[in-house]
Order: structure tokens, then sequence, then C-alpha cells
């Protein structure tokens, strides 16, 4: 075995006998010290080393929910977005009117003058200078580190820097800080040890990898040094190197438990962001801590987490993921005006992100001098509220075999809106040991609640030895004897027809006597369907009575048998597509081209005659051929009768279908 230290994992190598002596020598250990960090002793800038960095820690995947904030400069003028550093210098640009108007042309009164403070047009004086609440001011950090805790999150933090290129900590590698200028405070330091105060984890939010690789694009050439730094001006190794030397002090000076970085990586020197893996994690091992980076490009989930913007797939992923959202649709920062999504829609997507094995960052918006709005609070508490009455089905838990069921669709990639499921969407995890399956309802079912996922042709529900409805407050559940199940599903008597309590979800705690029994496939409908678009809903169609070599048409659904199709299982997974009108079957022709029309012709056995179906989750499938790998695709196109397609699989829902008994 090599002597390498990339070559053990401390956790397995401590049991072995003997290890001590190799350990000291290679410095994977001291006298006294138990490791809590897995993987190798130490790395160097590789990505074969930093590869075997395990990515998401117990701790991380335990947590489920956190909290960060974008909070700035940026939110001093409180307009557009938290753009507004790039957009005022973009000529017509609504900010660029805006900044005008308030404050003059950007030329005479630009951005660092929110830095270092100025007058506006009316005389007030501007400048993101928040005062802490013991010096009279409106920022209490010990006190959003309590909301922070009451909302549930088991790790929370700022975005240190934006893409502005404004350090919130004591920089020494850049003088546009919030020690040196402005405030004059070290923001995250005060944010640290109030958070970690509350016994939360600590995550530091980086943007800067945009910093120099376009943000400021429509700014002028800079006369100094030290506006070109702010500005992103420097050229390409000063700034890279700027890059890098941030993220170390950040990883040096408050040590994050988790590091969230923003797009544009695969534009930083690959050098450097080897050197600030390797460093983060040799750090991590100095502390005796696990640690997470996450990334949106320029990393792999090999060593770190990957992160869905603001969305999340559409069913279980693996490994372990995590995406940011915020409490806003309109901007991250706080804004004159913001918008904000409801309290269920934003706990019922913790909820489904949390079933297919993800974690959520949710972003608030605090203003400028540090307060943190009503509308924000009530988000966050009522998160919290149900996390503290059902936290169990939440914390700790792990994804099951299939994430859920019901209509609503959620998820499917990035840049999803979360959406309030209904009393029929059913999203489920499963305790670690696997004894104990959560089925968390996104409304009061009524009398009965039914769990199609549980029906007797795909588990055995021989061992279930008690179901109960948790709440209405921590620790207190109420037993559920009366149930029932058949090829339809689980059918649980509940307590009454009407709530008995109010919640935004309920959960159903089905406990066994051993682990939870496999779950088999969902049945295909061996009957008449439709098949509809997941973007359009159009229908599939075969146009009637039609010569063989026909294409395949999109129609509003009516009652014709033009428009149903039944799935004929031919082996291996395989289903020819029949329809009902003329007995022909989908044909992919064998046109493996993008953009190929999918035809029609009588059944003759070919494999461009036969399909699979892969489920996206939330009840959408892509249809895949056999013989050319491309799926039934409807192209976005609305058009009734225009053709049906075939495409990559992708995760477009113009490549996913429903597949539903008429």
């Amino acid at each position: 075995m090599s002597s390498s230290p990339h070559q053990f994992s401390r956790r397995r190598l401590l049991s072995v006998a003997g290890f001590t002596g190799i350990a000291a020598a290679t410095g994977l250990v001291r006298p006294g010290i138990v490791w809590a960090t897995a993987g190798p002793g130490s790395y160097t800038a590789s990505w074969s080393s930093v590869d075997q960095h395990p990515p998401a820690p117990e701790w991380f995947q335990d947590a489920k929910f956190g909290i960060y904030y974008h909070w700035g400069v940026f939110s001093v003028p409180a307009f557009g977005n938290e753009w507004y550093p790039r957009n005022m210098y973009i000529d017509g640009s609504s900010e660029n009117n805006h900044h005008k108007a308030v404050y003059g042309d950007p030329s005479a009164w630009p951005y660092q003058n929110f830095i270092n403070g100025a007058r506006d047009k009316a005389g007030n004086w501007v400048q993101f200078a928040p005062k802490l609440k013991s010096a009279g001011g409106n920022f209490d950090p010990n006190d959003w580190a309590q909301l922070f805790a009451d909302a549930g999150a088991k790790f929370a933090g700022p975005v240190a820097e934006h893409h502005d290129g404004y350090s919130m900590w004591n920089s020494a590698a850049n003088e546009w800080n919030s020690v040196k200028t402005g405030p004059k405070l070290d923001l995250l330091r005060l944010h640290a040890d109030a958070i970690r105060g509350k016994g939360l984890r600590l995550v530091a939010s980086l943007h800067h990898a945009y910093h120099f690789n376009g943000y400021y694009d429509h700014v002028p050439y800079q006369s100094t040094d030290s506006l070109r730094r702010l500005f992103g001006q420097n050229g390409s190794a000063a700034e890279n190197q700027l890059w890098y030397d941030k993220l170390r002090e950040v990883v040096d000076g408050y040590q994050p438990d988790l590091i969230y970085q923003d797009f544009d990586l695969n534009l930083v020197d690959e050098t450097q962001r080897l050197n600030f893996l390797a460093h983060y994690y040799n750090q991590a091992v100095a502390w005796n801590r696990d640690v997470v980076a996450t990334y949106k490009d320029g990393f792999d989930n090999k060593g770190e987490v990957y992160d869905f913007e603001r969305g999340g797939p559409g069913d279980i992923q693996n490994p372990y993921w995590m995406t940011d959202d915020s409490v806003s649709s309109s901007s991250w920062c706080y804004t004159v005006g913001i918008g904000y999504y409801s309290v269920k829609a934003m706990l019922h997507a913790l909820l489904d992100r949390v079933s297919k094995n993800g974690t959520m960052m949710l972003n608030i918006a605090p203003m400028a001098d540090g307060t943190i709005p009503d509308q924000q609070r009530t988000i966050l508490l009522g998160i919290g509220d149900h996390l503290k009455r059902f936290g169990e089905s939440v914390y700790s838990t792990r994804a099951w075999a299939a994430y859920g069921e019901g209509p609503t669709k959620m998820g499917g990639g990035s840049f999803t809106t979360p959406v309030e499921g209904t009393n029929t969407d059913i999203r489920f995890t499963r305790s670690k040991d696997n004894t104990v399956l959560y089925a968390t309802v996104l409304g009061w079912p009524g009398s009965t609640l039914n769990i199609t996922t549980l029906s007797s042709n795909r588990i055995n529900l021989s061992g279930l030895a008690s179901v109960q409805l948790l709440g209405p407050d921590a620790g207190n559940a109420a037993n559920l004897p009366n149930r029932s199940q058949d090829g339809s599903g689980l059918h649980i008597v509940m307590p009454s027809a009407n709530p008995p309590f109010d919640a935004l979800a309920y959960v159903v705690k089905l406990t066994f006597t051993g682990p939870i029994p496999t779950l088999g496939a969902a049945p295909v409908p061996t009957g008449w369907v439709k098949i509809a678009n997941g973007t359009t809903g159009l229908v599939l169609d075969s146009g009637g009575n039609v010569p063989s070599g026909s294409r395949l048409k999109q129609w509003n659904w009516v009652d014709s048998t033009n428009l149903q199709w039944q799935l004929v299982d031919v082996g291996g997974g395989y289903y020819r597509i029949v329809n009902n009108a003329n007995g022909m079957v989908a044909d992919s022709w064998g046109n493996t081209a993008n953009g190929a029309t999918a035809m029609q012709a009588p059944w003759n056995g070919g494999n461009n005659q036969q399909w699979r179906l892969n489920s996206m989750g939330n009840g959408l499938y892509q249809i895949i051929n056999r013989g050319t790998g491309t799926a039934l695709d409807g192209a976005g196109d609305s058009t009734v009768g225009d053709s049906t397609l075939l495409w990559a699989p992708n995760g477009s829902t113009n490549n996913q279908w429903t597949i539903t008994v008429v």
C-alpha cells in the first residue's frame, strides 16, 4: 500500500492496529486527537488530490436549511437589484436613468461615492455605513442570528463580497472594505461571532469571480491603482491573484464551515482554483472540521457540492446537492417595493428539495441600515414554525426511494419558481436508520389520506408497526390505526375531514418493525392513455387514418381515438406505443438528428419502434427511442397541428410528457 497521505482515510486507518507510527510520520494524527474530518490528511493543488475531499459531510446533509443575505453597498440605492453597480454605468438602463435623476451622471457621481459618502441632488448624505444598535443604529448582528435560529436554519452567513468588489471584512488585499471605509466595522467578524454564538455553522458567500470578468465592463478605465482594484481593471494576473487572496483571507481569518461561490469560476485561472481548494481543505484538517465548498461551474461534484440557483432537480438526484433561493423574485438585495413569495411556497420548496436529496440556502435582503423588513421576518418565522413542530421529518433525514407524488411540478432545473403545493402533493423522507418513513402532505388531505406510491403492487407493508399524525406541537403525535392497502395505494383514515390544527403542511409518520421495505417500480398503465407535453400541454396525435410514414402531430385534448395510445411491453424495459385510431406505432425512422420529425408505421419489431420511459419526477417522463437515443420533443411549440420532434434527452419540459389514463 502506498504511504501517500492522499490514499488514506483518517477515520478508517485510525482503527487499524499499529497505524499510530504511520500516522505520526505522515502528519495525519496528533496524540489524543479524534478526527472529525473524513478524507486525506493533506491536499495538494491538483484535481487528483482535491477530488478526494468528501463533498457533503454528514453535518451538511443533516442540516437541510441555511440562510444567507445580500447586504452591502448595493443596498444603499435600493433600486433595481444587486446589479445596480454595473447597470448604473449602462447608458439608458433604468438604473442609469435613476442614478442620473437622484445622484447625477456616473462620470461625476461614481459608484465609490456610495462607499466613501457623498450628497445626492437633494442634499442628503448617502453612504453604506450601518451603525450597531449599541451605537444608536439599527444593525444588531445578535438579533439577526437569533432570527436565523428561530427560522430553523442550521447554518447562516453573509455575502462576504458580491460582484461589486467590496469586501465585508478586514482585508489586507483589498482596501475597499468595511473596516477601512463606510461602517468601519468588520462585518464578517460580527456576523460570524453572532451566528456561532447561537450554535449555527458559518457560511461565507463570495461572488467575486465575475467582479473582473465582465461585471464592470461599462466602467471607464480608472486613473489609479486603487480605483482599478475596485473596478477589476488591474489585468488578468493581478485580478486572479486577488481572487485567491480574498478567499484565503476569509478562510484563515473566519474559518467558515461552508464557502458558497457564484458563477464564472471557469474564467478564473485553474491554478488559483486549485490553490483555493487545497488551502481550504488543508485548513479544515488543521481545524479538525468537515467543510463544504459549493459551485455552479469551475469545480466538480467529486469534492464539492453542485448548486442549483433558484431551483433543483425534478426527481431525486445524487450526489447530494444544494440550491440557493431567495424570498423575492425581483431582487436578491433590498429594493423599494420589493416583492415576496408566500411563506407556504418557500416552505413547500424546502420540503420538495429535501425529499430530492438536497439542501436549501435561502437568501434574505436586509435594508442598508441593518433593518430586516417585517415581511422577510414573517417568511423566516413561518418556516421556523414548521421546523420547530415537525423538524424530525426534515433534519437528519435522507431521501427515500421516491421523492413523492402529486400534481404540482416543482424543480426541473435552475430558475424554477417556488410554488405552493396542494393537499394531494406528498413528499417523502426517511430516518437515517431506514426504519421510519415520513409522508409530508402539502395541505390537509381531508378524512382520508391516499398515498398511491404505497400501493400493494409496489410495496409490502406487513412490517408497518404504527402510523401517526405529528403535531400540533413538537413531540406530540396522534395514532392513526385505521388504514388499508390495495392496488391503488395506502388509505389512512385521518382524525377529521377538517384540519385538527393549523399548519402549512402535515406530517404522517410510518414506523416499521425493521427496515422500510423495498419500493417496486411504478406500473405503466395498460389501458389507453393520453401523452401530453410538459411545456405546452398539447397531446400526441396520430392524425387518424393516415398512411405509414406520416408524421406525429400535437393537438389539444379532445375525446378522439387519434389522441389515445397504449404502451405495450416488448421486454427489456421498452414499449411499443400503439395508436387507438390506426393501430400504427410511434417510430423514430432511424433519424438521429436533433429536430427530426417523429413518424408512425405498422409494428415491425425494430429498435426504431421501441421506447423506454425515463422518469423526471412530478409525473413527467422522457420517452426515449431505443434505435436513436433521442426522445419525443414538443419543441415548445403550442401551435395545434405542428409536428412532434425528436431531440437528445435534456432537462427541458419540451422533452418531457405526462402519461394519463383516459
